[in-house]
């Protein structure tokens, strides 16, 4: 049996007990330590509480306990006989929308909570929204508070529906949704007595069973150059390597590249890889996410923020990015504005030529051509760059479609971004 990792993401609005089920999944897989288990229980005594609060397992800054609520991203690691797990436990409140999209960012599967009694809210449908804009690959709703609408399974029934036709109108195309209890560990890990109309997995069930990963050999090669590596030092008068990390597919030695923007073409002569003794290791391929150096056949001009990619499937070049973008700053981003476009390791300089909407989280509609888009804002803009960027369709490729929009003036980052092919956008809606 392999022990592979999936990475996940929680969203819930305030309040959801998403706190308290990422703790359940952590006590009853038997990953916390004794003394952080004591601590709670102390501190769950003193407030008067007949069983720990779980939730305090989670909550790790002051203000988060003080307010009851998740502030900042925080990553949590169990294991189980099967599976290991990066787990990203991001806030509910709206304001921290930004936290939610740096944690899912590289995430697999979004746990989604909603509330039994209040069902699918806005800030459902905004994680939704976010996870489907993503491309997280899976999605799985947790109904929490079960054991407050009396196991009901009519209830139940009503949220699944409403959350998988929010769902498909962002892409999402499955949604595995478990009704459960956080707070009494109903189908976390163990199947509840309170719900034999289910027949799905629990919680836990269902992490353990999903598809994880993707291989490497289905996708065309994505190398963006980090550094240009020449030591000139004895031995090694000649040699010049490009050092990265592989963001997608396969490269061997003797593969045909394509250097991008400058769009030459030449042949992989070797791979590199650091040894823990500084010493390198020729490798005859490396694959995804391996960090590795590579040296070409031919003397190219190469530099820092080029991409080498497969020589059959190199890419687009392009001087326009359209696409999603999320606002994570608290100044807007409006139409005009000079900012720079960084992705992977290139970073451009480039204007905001147009605002093309908005998304409305309550409708889930796009409005047209909004003045500005402000924290929080997820809408589509269209990006006019001054040199010429490779970038593919996130949908196709996440690590090299993704881009940020920061302020030139002070490197700050104003938005998160999601490419799509050129203009797809263009008068277009949903």
């Amino acid at each position: 049996m392999t022990h592979d990792l999936l990475r996940l993401a929680t969203a819930g609005s305030v309040d959801d007990g998403k706190s308290t089920l990422v703790g359940r999944l952590l006590y009853d897989t038997k990953s916390v330590l004794a003394d952080q288990l004591d601590a709670v229980e102390r501190v769950s005594r003193e407030r008067g509480q007949a069983a720990p609060d779980l939730a305090l397992l989670t909550d790790g800054l002051r203000a988060e306990r003080e307010q009851g609520i998740t502030i900042d991203v925080a990553y949590r690691y169990f294991s189980t006989a099967t599976r290991s797990y990066v787990l990203a436990d991001t806030p509910g409140h709206v304001q921290y929308t930004r936290n939610m999209v740096t944690g899912a960012s590289t995430a697999e599967l979004a746990l989604i909570l909603v509330d039994a009694r209040h069902g699918v809210v806005e800030q459902t449908r905004r994680h939704l929204a976010v996870t489907g804009l993503l491309g997280v690959r899976h999605v799985a709703v947790a109904v929490n508070k079960m054991d407050l609408v009396g196991w009901d399974r009519a209830r139940f029934d009503e949220i699944v529906a409403e959350a998988t036709a929010v769902a498909a109108r962002f892409g999402i195309d499955e949604v595995v949704a478990v009704p459960l209890s956080a707070l009494l560990g109903d189908n976390v890990v163990d199947r509840s007595a309170n719900t034999e109309w289910y027949e799905g997995p629990t919680l836990l069930e269902h992490l353990e069973a999903v598809p994880v990963g993707t291989d490497p050999a289905a996708q065309p090669l994505r190398f963006p150059v980090q550094v240009v590596l020449r030591p000139q030092q004895a031995g090694h008068e000649d040699y010049r390597g490009y050092a990265g990390r592989i963001s997608a597919g396969v490269v061997r030695v003797g593969d045909e590249v394509t250097v991008l923007p400058s769009r030459r073409t030449t042949t992989v002569v070797g791979i590199d890889r650091g040894r823990a003794d500084g010493t390198l290791e020729e490798l005859d391929e490396a694959f995804a996410p391996q960090s590795v150096t590579l040296r070409l056949a031919d003397d190219i001009d190469i530099s820092r923020g080029d991409l080498i990619a497969a020589a059959e499937a190199p890419g687009e070049v392009t001087r326009t990015v359209s696409g999603m973008v999320c606002v994570l700053s608290d100044r807007p981003v409006r139409p005009r504005d000079r900012v720079l476009l960084r992705a992977g390791t290139r970073t451009v300089r480039a204007m905001v030529e147009e605002i093309l909407d908005q998304l409305d989280i309550a409708t889930v509609e796009y409005a047209r051509a909004p003045r500005e888009l402000a924290l929080n804002d997820i809408g589509r803009v269209r990006v006019r760059l001054a040199d010429d960027l490779p970038i593919d369709d996130y949908r196709e490729l996440r690590r090299t479609g993704a881009f940020l929009l920061i302020d030139e003036a002070d490197g700050a980052t104003l938005a998160a971004g999601m490419a799509e092919t050129a203009d797809r956008y263009a008068g277009a809606s949903i």
